[in-house]
């Protein structure tokens, strides 16, 4: 199933002054594609998170570090890759750790980054962490509809 896409490209420099870049880049690119209002908040949020946590976990304060965001636009849904190259902590073991989130929880016994990766994984259909120089975050989401059909056809196969 090799399906055409576009794909956007957009590389920030590690710092969160730009992240509101990323927010509104990713709103145009959503609103294209047919998103909702409520789904385009929803990416936003995540995104954030996913670059938030490149600013703040990938480079030392000295550094120079560049985050790098990719779009990949498709018929059915938007993937979004937040990559950076710097030495991070390991997200594999964090995003273990993570469990439900109970109502009444209190908030300040997440592990420490937990709370984004959580946020992440709840608001986007699917989440892949890949940790190999750097970190990258592969988050798709499907227009509303598409993701219900998907499973359909995997049942069915």
């Amino acid at each position: 199933m090799n399906q055409s896409y576009d794909y956007i490209e957009v590389k920030i420099p590690a710092k969160t002054d730009f992240i509101g870049v990323i927010r509104l880049t990713l709103s145009g690119i959503a609103s294209r594609l047919g998103f909702s209002y409520d789904e385009i908040e929803d990416l936003k949020i995540a995104a954030s998170e996913a670059c938030t946590n490149a600013v703040q976990h990938a480079y030392r304060e000295d550094d120079k570090g560049e985050v790098k965001i990719g779009f990949g636009l498709y018929e059915d849904r938007l993937e979004v890759m937040v990559s950076d190259s710097g030495k991070s902590c390991n997200f594999d073991e964090v995003r273990q750790g993570l469990g439900r989130y109970e109502n009444g929880q209190n908030v300040e016994f997440l592990r420490e980054g937990g709370l984004g990766l959580y946020l992440i994984d709840t608001l986007m259909d699917d989440v892949k962490i890949h940790q190999n120089e750097g970190v990258t975050v592969f988050m798709t989401k499907f227009l509303e509809g598409e993701q219900v059909e998907m499973d359909a056809k995997t049942l069915s196969t």
